[in-house]
């Protein structure tokens, strides 16, 4: 009887001040464990509870050297954590930075994106190996080495012209950036992951690579496969067909598809033409 009146009166001394404390601190650790979730940060915050629950048995049953022996270690804990989590801080105060912690993606050209498309499906077939990066929010100046500056209106020729083998670009990757081919033989970070599959060549590397260090986009065409992945957010997604691949990128750039009623009027615009003709 009396826990439960320590309860009530527990709950009736909560104050407003005390739910909102309690939402954002529910928030800071959603996206914290979404962060993490599936990169090398997630598996060593795991090895790190464990080392926790290890603590708190010792705590209950009274052992007192490995009681010691952690006590010494939490007192190294913050900068351990920054040591372990480098890449991972780095990565997350680069999207915080971007534009806030809620992102607006300024759309890409719906025009840029078909032309990338078109490209790489012409160079899938073809099995012509290529790497495509989309800057985003993040500028990728300070992540790319030994770049040549293109400046030029993106077309899928010129892109195609760029990756044929023997060509003084082919080797490394191409940059658009705000609608442009901003540069080409591009040298990028490789990803440092290590639960990624052993077949996976530099290219893929390279673009999983500036994926986890920024917010870009990145198409790569395997020439050795002819297949086509996207990897974004550190993570990677193969063997995508022209639909899969369009879809993705029309999401992840922020082209939006075209309503019922823009497409009932261009069909319409077009059967008119014809009937004029």
């Amino acid at each position: 009887m009396n826990d439960l009146q320590n309860f009530i009166n527990t709950l009736m001394g909560i104050e407003f001040k005390d739910v909102i404390d309690i939402i954002l601190v529910s928030v800071i650790l959603y996206y914290l464990l979404k962060f993490l979730a599936g990169t090398r940060g997630w598996q060593i915050l795991i090895g790190l509870l464990f080392l926790l629950s290890v603590w708190l048995f010792a705590k209950i049953l009274h052992l007192n050297t490995l009681e010691w022996i952690f006590e010494n270690l939490w007192s190294l804990g913050i900068f351990l954590v920054f040591v372990i989590f480098q890449p991972e801080l780095r990565r997350g105060l680069a999207k915080l930075g971007e534009k806030g912690i809620f992102r607006f993606l300024t759309a890409t050209n719906k025009k840029v994106v078909d032309d990338v498309i078109r490209a790489c499906l012409f160079m899938a077939e073809r099995k012509i190996g290529s790497l495509i990066v989309f800057e985003r929010n993040v500028d990728l100046t300070n992540y790319i080495e030994g770049q040549v500056k293109i400046d030029s209106e993106v077309s899928s020729e010129l892109l195609i012209t760029i990756f044929t083998p023997q060509t003084p670009l082919h080797d490394g990757a191409v940059v658009i950036k705000e609608g442009k081919i901003a540069f080409a033989r591009c040298f990028l970070p490789l990803t440092i992951s290590t639960d990624i599959p052993e077949n996976i060549g530099t290219r893929h590397r390279a673009a999983l690579g500036i994926s986890e260090e920024t917010d870009a986009v990145a198409v790569v065409v395997s020439e050795e496969r002819g297949e086509i992945s996207i990897c974004v957010d550190g993570k990677i997604y193969k063997n995508l067909d022209a639909l899969g691949l369009r879809k993705r990128l029309y999401k992840l750039l922020g082209i939006e598809k075209p309503s019922t009623f823009e497409i009932l009027r261009k069909r319409l615009g077009k059967g008119k033409n014809e009937e004029k003709k």
